[in-house]
């Protein structure tokens, strides 16, 4: 009961219940991520008349969150490459890092040292900074 609340008066978590019709009349499953988000495109692989191309999106496992999309998807979702992820065999390459989410905003987030949130102290200035003021 509680995800279907959530689907009516929520746009951020999920589908809406518009998603969930549009996906269910014409939608074709095409794959799932490892985060559980699910990729779906226009039947048959029908072009969209005023767009010109496949329609293509994704329902977010949770909260809709862009950077929860894998690169391999995120590239299939923008049309780059046209094989999906979960119709061709790939393998990353050796520098070819996992994904991670975006955690700017959050405690998780990255501060360089010497940033004023991060721990600890900030470090002396260095006597190389010599401030302006104006007339000089």
């Amino acid at each position: 009961m509680k995800d279907w609340l959530l689907q009516i008066f929520t746009w951020w978590n999920g589908q809406t219940i518009g998603t969930r019709f549009h996906t269910w009349r014409f939608g074709e499953r095409v794959g799932e991520d490892e985060f559980g988000n699910v990729y779906y495109r226009t039947k048959g692989g029908v072009k969209d008349k005023a767009l010109g191309y496949q329609r293509r999106w994704v329902i977010y496992s949770g909260e809709a969150e862009a950077s929860k999309v894998p690169p391999g998807w995120k590239g299939w979702l923008q049309h780059t490459v046209d094989v999906a992820p979960s119709e061709e065999r790939y393998e990353p390459r050796d520098w070819q890092q996992p994904h991670q989410q975006n955690w700017t905003g959050t405690a998780l987030a990255y501060r360089p040292k010497g940033s004023i949130l991060s721990e600890g102290e900030r470090p002396a200035a260095t006597g190389d900074y010599e401030p302006w003021t104006p007339g000089r």
